[in-house]
């Protein structure tokens, strides 16, 4: 028996939550430059739950993919916050069917009790902010990676 690789693991589905602010950091990483048509944006009041269907980065493989020479891969994610009191949005317009959104951070500004916001900026000016009860957020693969359509990792400049 041997063990197992670094490799190995390398399409493993990430499959992560969030119960602080800390948290959540990670997960905003992880979800940094994620791109998702504005109809994945789905909010069901009745359940207190707000979700986007992401079209995410595998930043966990960027330097295995840059030592080994292969793509770099994106896979599908879903982005889920529960105990969501209210949703509101700036910069965002639901009507435009065609919008591509990009994710750029998911922070949380917190309030009494644990309560507080979660504010997902999105490039071009676009927010969109949770009023939560408690920081509750799941990230998800959903699909197989595939890969990245400009064959090129998201350049930030410094």
């Amino acid at each position: 028996m041997t063990d197992a690789s670094f490799e190995d693991g390398r399409e493993a589905p990430l499959n992560l939550g969030a119960e602080d602010g800390d948290d959540l950091q990670v997960i905003s990483t992880l979800a940094q430059d994620a791109v998702f048509p504005v109809t994945e944006m789905k909010w069901q009041p009745s359940q207190r739950r707000f979700g986007l269907l992401l079209n995410r980065f595998r930043w966990e493989d960027k330097d295995a993919a840059t030592r080994r020479d292969r793509p770099f891969e994106r896979v599908q994610s879903v982005l889920v916050f529960d105990s969501v009191l209210s949703v509101a949005s700036q910069g965002v317009d639901r009507r435009d069917t065609d919008m591509i959104m990009s994710l750029l951070s998911v922070d949380f500004e917190a309030s009494e009790d644990g309560a507080g916001q979660i504010l997902l900026t999105l490039a071009g000016d676009g927010v969109i902010r949770l009023k939560v009860e408690a920081v509750d957020v799941t990230l998800k693969d959903v699909t197989r990676p595939y890969q990245a359509p400009s064959g090129q990792a998201p350049h930030h400049p410094e």
